[in-house]
């Protein structure tokens, strides 16, 4: 499928398990094969579904390799066997798989980035809440704590993502039918992610981030001059966005939305922590940790970190956004044993007074108002 030297992600994106991504990959895969393209399914997970399992007839399956952990034996995709095939186009499912401990890579994006690496395009599934800087907005929205996720900027990588899309009426027609899970797993889920509201807020997230991927592909290719004037899109002002984090646990949240509005915005981004000393002795070693954490975090997401020094936070937070030159500067909410213990009282105040000329956004962790449910 691809001329150039690094291979073509196409990724088939949906709101809930059940809406056809795998069933739509596949028949993708059998086109493709049917014009004597060279394909093999390196991993295909069939939840027991006969007509998503048909259409792997005909086409070649890579053998999963089997992994010892924990007294227990796992199947895990076999990266190196579909690197020595080399075939033109691999089939994997379910994007964002955490691999058991004992495999080469801790997660099945790593593989696929491995198999892109070599030239092969690669078909796979994800759900939207399981992108990374959804993750707050997911919790918020449906109480549950998604565990794995995939970075944004893995995911605007992708060369298309394709909206695999059904209407949440339909979806819990097809989970009363027992078309998705088994009866005991389906009653389960109907008290998760299967509400019809629930499901209409996904749905809407999952059209969002189509969008999105479309309007960054059209942006890019009109900055290459592959598309004539009419469909160019008009360029916007050049936005920055600044991150203060801290040790707290809520500037997860915040660079979660940083990331996500960086991206709507197409800004530059950086997260910065204000350290009273050189050697951040005001911080005990646990907070020391956290903020590492934190830090690591955010370079995950491909957002630049520094770590500043100055006694007076504001001041010093301030001076530099003026250096960065930024239009946004995004903080959390103050809280009790959190920022406002770090920093003192009134932090948010001083820095809306130091920077009239700048947007703050405070961030409120909504977030721990719900319990945490693993999904």
């Amino acid at each position: 499928m691809s001329d150039s030297a690094r291979g073509r992600l196409t990724i088939f994106l949906g709101y809930a398990a059940g809406v056809g991504k795998t069933f739509q990959m596949l028949t993708l895969a059998r086109d493709l094969q049917h014009r004597s393209i060279d394909v093999v399914v390196g991993y295909f997970e069939p939840h027991a579904r006969p007509e998503t399992m048909a259409l792997t007839e005909g086409l070649e399956i890579i053998p999963r390799q089997v992994i010892p952990y924990r007294d227990k034996l796992f199947e895990e995709m076999d990266t190196e066997a579909i690197l020595a095939r080399h075939p033109s186009v691999a089939v994997v499912d379910e994007f964002p798989h955490s691999n058991v401990p004992g495999s080469a890579r801790s997660k099945r994006w790593e593989d696929i980035s491995v198999l892109l690496d070599a030239g092969i395009d690669v078909l796979t599934t994800m759900n939207v809440q399981h992108v990374e800087s959804l993750n707050d907005e997911i919790w918020q929205s449906t109480g549950v704590r998604v565990r794995e996720t995939v970075p944004d900027w893995i995911v605007q990588q992708a060369d298309e993502v394709v909206l695999v899309d059904l209407t949440p009426k339909a979806l819990l027609n097809r989970l009363e039918r027992g078309v998705i899970y088994a009866p005991d797993r389906a009653q389960k889920a109907l008290q998760h992610f299967f509400k019809e509201s629930t499901l209409g807020a996904l749905r809407e997230l999952a059209m969002r981030q189509t969008a999105l991927a479309v309007r960054s592909r059209v942006e890019q290719a009109s900055r290459a001059g592959q598309v004539g004037e009419v469909d160019q899109v008009p360029q916007v002002a050049a936005e920055r966005l600044l991150l203060l984090v801290t040790p707290d646990a809520s500037s997860a949240a915040l660079i979660r939305r940083g990331r996500r509005v960086a991206d709507y915005v197409h800004a530059e981004c950086a997260a910065v922590y204000v350290a009273k000393t050189p050697d951040m002795s005001e911080l005990p070693s646990a907070d020391r940790q956290s903020l590492e954490r934190q830090l690591t975090f955010a370079r995950r997401l491909r957002i630049e970190t520094r770590v500043l020094v100055g006694s007076d936070v504001a001041l010093t937070l301030v001076s530099f956004a003026r250096v960065y030159q930024a239009t946004q500067i995004f903080v959390s909410r103050e809280e009790h044993g959190g920022v406002r213990m770090l920093f003192g009282r009134g932090l948010i105040q001083r820095i809306v007074s130091l920077a009239p000329d700048m947007q703050v956004t405070i961030v409120a962790n909504r977030g721990r108002r719900r319990h945490a449910v693993s999904s």
